[in-house]
């Protein structure tokens, strides 16, 4: 049997900072200063003179010849970056496929609410797959799809349009519809007429002077 082994406890490691000090490996940099000074210089001396103003030499523009650093607080330039990248990550919009299935005899009130959840996901600036599938003996009635999603193209007009032609794979008939121009924008909510908002609130009320 083996002696047990006694391992000491590892501290915690340091944080490598890249592209920051020591760490810019290229041998020059045009160095951008506080004061708007710019000037090509050995990297080493834009360092030390970046840590004589209490800051340090951050590479911003590694790609460009020479690599393009500037002096600034390190903390200072990490948290605008990552507003920078949390206002660009607000703005992004996925797009997603949405399904809608149908099946050839669908009654009118299950067809109106599959309808309004595809009217809501194109509004959202989503894509709808809108499916209607056969069961058994039902692939030989495959006309009653076809007109189901006609129809359901059509009641859409305006805020949503066909992509290519209607599909039948397997058994299923299926259409893909993404966002017309004139739908509204992902996120954007449809604002009532004034008239609505002006009865909504009720008459107007007269003023006592």
């Amino acid at each position: 049997m083996f002696p047990p082994r006694h391992f000491q406890p590892r501290g915690p490691r340091p944080r490598i900072r890249e592209n920051v000090n020591e760490a810019i490996k290229a041998r020059e940099v045009r160095a951008v200063f506080p004061d708007g000074s710019v000037a090509v210089m050995p990297t080493m001396d834009a360092i030390r003179r970046a840590q004589e103003l209490g800051l340090d030499l951050i590479l911003v523009s590694p790609t460009a010849d020479p690599p393009v650093a500037k002096a600034m607080d390190y903390g200072q330039w990490q948290y605008e970056n990552k507003k920078k990248q949390h206002d660009a990550r607000k703005k992004q919009h996925v797009i997603q496929v949405k399904e809608v299935k149908f099946r050839p005899n669908t009654d009118d009130h299950d067809y109106e609410f599959k309808k309004n959840h595809a009217v809501r996901f194109l509004k959202e600036g989503n894509r709808v797959k809108a499916l209607v599938q056969f069961r058994g003996r039902e692939i030989a009635h495959v006309d009653l799809g076809q007109k189901l999603l006609l129809r359901f193209a059509k009641d859409l007009e305006g805020i949503g349009q066909m992509e290519g032609q209607m599909k039948l794979e397997g058994k299923s008939y299926h259409v893909i519809l993404s966002p017309s121009k004139t739908a509204a924008a992902p996120g954007q909510k449809e604002q009532p007429p004034k008239d609505q908002k002006r009865a909504e609130g009720g008459a107007p009320q007269p003023q006592v002077h």
